[in-house]
């Protein structure tokens, strides 16, 4: 679905892939990530929020925690992260972006509230008063106090199953009120997700119920005299709503799929933050008219719904930009991803042939490995480091180091 957007926007990208997989500098299923154009996104999304007042962190674990595609983001001007749980922040933290809010959507578990405590977050969200508790007698070992976020609900508010939790939002004042007598912590604000959903009819995003909950809730707890209250709003964040977020009373958003150009807003319009992913694959083998393409990484987030998946074969020594797209079958849901089949309908492929893809991904839930190319803005790109799809240690065989210039 993003397939197309890649080449008008960023060619360049899936030509070095090719080159780099060709060369044997990455391996199939690989995500390549433009970080010069990750860094443009970042700066677009930090400006415009500074414009508006809002404070960004920025959301990697569709990126695979990439910790290369990290530094990309705080060159943009955003230094701060979101975990969607605690290696999420762990990993970022690796990567050079401070802990800017964690505990949402996964609570820290009981006894790896030190560790997350150690990093030290500018916000952390509680579901409950035994979190809040939690979370604030590991601030006291620290010597701090801790500013804590409650994930608030009301009827009518949205979210996925399995999402579901958090504080009654008409209770949020006496909630508030709670929460700040127990030691350690400091209540800062409130949070919900989705704030913001893609709308497939007309192709814009729209406002949920939770973020109309965010703003009543706010009103209360200014009614009852509180000053400086945080909102944290997530959801399909791009540039182009950030304006309707401030609006709402928002001052804290968490771009991930803007930072890649990657939201649904982005397979329906030209934005401003550019395409900056792509998934790397070979033909593995031939077998009854289909070519067999090595998986691993192959989950396409379900957010656009039941949407085809097409890739290019490209192989040695072909332009990627004439390669014809072809319709893949993709891997069932509940089946694992060993490979993925094209249908050849005649064509001539090969054992090794370069396969690209482009869509909407969620790296940190698969097998995937993740590799930022710098340069391309120059004409120069080169490989910064292959990573696992948690941003742990990077692959070092020898055919990657050796084709890459680099020594173990």
């Amino acid at each position: 679905m993003f397939l197309d957007l890649l080449r008008r926007r960023n060619q360049a990208l899936l030509d070095a892939a090719t080159r780099f997989h060709q060369s044997g500098a990455i391996p199939p299923n690989t995500y390549v990530i433009d970080l010069d154009a990750v860094t443009r996104n970042a700066s677009a999304l930090a400006a415009e929020s500074a414009r508006l007042g809002l404070t960004p962190f920025a959301m990697t674990k569709q990126i695979g925690r990439n910790p290369d595609a990290s530094r990309a983001i705080a060159a943009g001007g955003i230094g701060h992260a979101v975990g969607v749980d605690l290696e999420c922040a762990v990993a970022a933290a690796s990567g050079g972006l401070a802990t800017g809010h964690l505990g949402h959507l996964v609570q820290i578990p009981r006894h790896s509230a030190a560790d997350a405590a150690a990093l030290e977050p500018l916000y952390w969200t509680v579901f409950s008063e035994q979190k809040a508790r939690e979370a604030g007698a590991a601030a006291t070992e620290r010597g701090r106090v801790q500013d804590v976020l409650l994930r608030i609900a009301a009827p009518g508010d949205r979210f996925y199953r399995g999402h579901e939790g958090g504080f009654d939002a008409a209770d949020i004042v006496a909630a508030a009120d709670r929460v700040d007598a127990i030691p350690g912590v400091r209540f800062a604000g409130i949070t919900t997700f989705p704030a913001t959903l893609f709308d497939a009819e007309t192709g814009t995003a729209r406002s949920t119920h939770n973020l109309e909950t965010l703003t009543t809730a706010l009103r209360a707890l200014e009614g009852a005299g509180r000053t400086g209250v945080q909102v944290n709003a997530p959801g399909t964040t791009s540039v182009s709503v950030l304006e309707t977020l401030a609006a709402a009373g928002a001052n804290q958003v968490e771009p991930g799929h803007g930072l890649t150009g990657t939201t649904p807003l982005h397979a329906a319009h030209d934005l401003i933050e550019e395409p900056a992913i792509a998934y790397v694959s070979e033909v593995s083998h031939l077998w009854n008219g289909d070519a067999y393409v090595f998986g691993g990484g192959l989950y396409v987030d379900p957010v656009l719904g039941g949407t085809t998946t097409s890739a290019l074969i490209v192989g040695e020594g072909a332009d990627t930009a004439s390669a014809p797209e072809l319709l893949v079958d993709m891997p069932a849901p509940e089946a694992i991803d060993y490979y993925a089949t094209i249908p050849l309908s005649g064509r001539t492929v090969q054992p090794g042939d370069t396969v690209l893809f482009g869509f909407r991904p969620q790296v940190f839930v698969t097998r995937g490995l993740t590799a930022g190319i710098a340069g391309l803005s120059t004409g120069n790109p080169t490989v910064a480091g292959i990573w696992s799809a948690d941003g742990s240690a990077p692959i070092t065989t020898a055919a990657a180091l050796a084709a890459s210039g680099r020594t173990a």
